[in-house]
């Protein structure tokens, strides 16, 4: 497999990735006269492998262009085993473009022919990938993931599409940056847009799949949960594992945000929070803060803890609408509010947003408040308390002219080994369907 920083290079798969743009200037390196090479070409391998372990995504794969021995450092199991103990984790974000809740991917269909003269359509399929600490954007493709697909999830490096078509869904794990594909086995309950869990450990996979179960051809309601959990330790349970959802409740169609060892979503008419416990197998419900005065609330996760971030209006009261962050308590019942975005601020947010709302995705310290029907992104930095206006990516062309185009944003951890996908190759999958069809 191959990474995908280097367009020149010739791939075993079709897949893209290239810069897009950032606030720092990027300049071609150069060998300052000061350097001895007798000096350098002498380090040793094991402290050269380190180095390059610890290189961000796109400057590691750049490096692979120097020699032979660092183009084959992604099939040397030494180095990727050192990868996996020495690399920094990296709160990067991966964005997509869609023009409705369930159509996230964005899919241009190019018009070519081929070598007969014949007219075909060719999807590409684009991701973009964000990261927050040197504002720096970059375009990755997933043209390697078949048709009818669409992302769904996030963990451990790994990308959760779901199939569209409505019935038993098909899941799929990738690794965008070595073009891996892991196929699930296809859930059992017809489903026609359920909110999806995903948790990637290093030895332990658990998927989680809940709501919009199809009661008929023409109507869904929220009933149950199926579970799928593989682990080194050899347990495995394919999607065997149901559980029923609370009564009456209004599940959120989308993904789901795993904090420690429990998915959580928001349930709406009226507000509240709904958390699977993983190894119990159970739901239950907390409390919103403030919940008859939210608009626009979305669960995110960061540094650990599960945070609400949503907008409040309280038409007859003297308080001044605002959006604010809360936090939820160890005990899992309780919130304290830890931030409220400024005033001057959140009157041009309001503005910009013009009664669309907004979504959000957390990772790491980081939060994203991305406006529907926008590609506007508002970056807040949790630990530093600062607010910064994203400047869009330049390849991301024509979102924005439509009122029905927004991004839909995931918490990434770019890695280019994801060994525990090994474990999903010990099942026997009856009937597996050919990505090539």
């Amino acid at each position: 497999m191959e990474g995908a920083f280097n367009n020149a290079m010739l791939l075993p798969f079709s897949y893209t990735f290239t810069p897009g743009t950032s606030s720092t200037n990027v300049t071609d390196s150069v060998t300052s006269p000061w350097m001895d090479t007798r000096l350098w070409s002498k380090l040793p391998q094991t402290l050269i492998d380190r180095v390059l372990a610890f290189l961000p995504p796109p400057a590691f794969f750049r490096a692979r262009c120097v020699c032979k021995r660092w183009y084959g450092l992604l099939f040397s199991n030494d180095f990727l085993e050192l990868y996996i103990q020495i690399s920094p984790r990296r709160h990067w974000f991966l964005f997509f473009k869609h023009k409705s809740l369930k159509s996230y991917i964005y899919r241009n269909n190019n018009i070519t022919s081929d070598s007969g003269g014949k007219t075909v359509t060719a999807n590409i399929c684009e991701g973009y990938l964000f990261d927050p600490y040197d504002i720096a954007w970059y375009r990755i493709s997933f043209s390697f993931v078949p048709s009818g697909f669409s992302p769904a999830a996030a963990s451990g490096g790994l990308i959760c599409w779901v199939s569209d078509e409505a019935g038993a869904k098909s899941i799929i794990l990738c690794n965008p940056l070595i073009g891996s594909l892991s196929q699930l086995p296809p859930t059992l309950r017809p489903r026609f847009f359920p909110s999806i869990g995903l948790k990637v450990g290093p030895s332990s996979i658990d998927v989680a799949v809940a709501g919009d179960d199809l009661i008929s051809p023409y109507a869904v309601k929220n009933l149950s949960t199926e579970s799928f959990h593989i682990d080194a330790g050899g347990f495995y349970s394919l999607w065997g594992t149901t559980s029923s959802l609370p009564r009456l409740c209004s599940l959120e169609s989308g993904q789901m945000v795993c904090v420690d060892d429990r998915f959580y979503s928001m349930n709406y008419n009226p507000f509240s929070v709904l958390a699977y416990e993983i190894a119990a197998n159970s739901w239950c419900k907390i409390q919103a803060p403030m919940r008859r005065f939210l608009r626009s609330p979305r669960l995110v996760e960061s540094m650990g803890k599960l945070i609400l971030v949503a907008a409040v209006e309280k038409s007859k009261l003297n308080v001044p609408k605002s959006l604010r962050l809360w936090r939820l308590q160890p005990c899992g019942t309780t919130w304290i509010e830890i931030e409220r975005m400024p005033q001057q601020l959140y009157l041009q947010f309001a503005e910009l947003g013009g009664g669309h709302g907004f979504d959000c995705v957390g990772h790491g310290e980081f939060i994203a408040i991305i406006i529907r029907g926008s590609i506007k992104v508002l970056l807040f930095d949790i630990l530093r308390k600062m607010w910064q206006w994203i400047h869009p990516c330049s390849c991301i062309n024509g979102v924005g002219d439509d009122d029905d185009d927004e991004l839909h944003g995931f918490a990434y951890e770019p890695t280019v080994t994801t060994p525990v996908t090994g474990l999903l190759d010990q099942i026997t999958i009856p009937i597996f369907q050919s990505f090539s069809d």
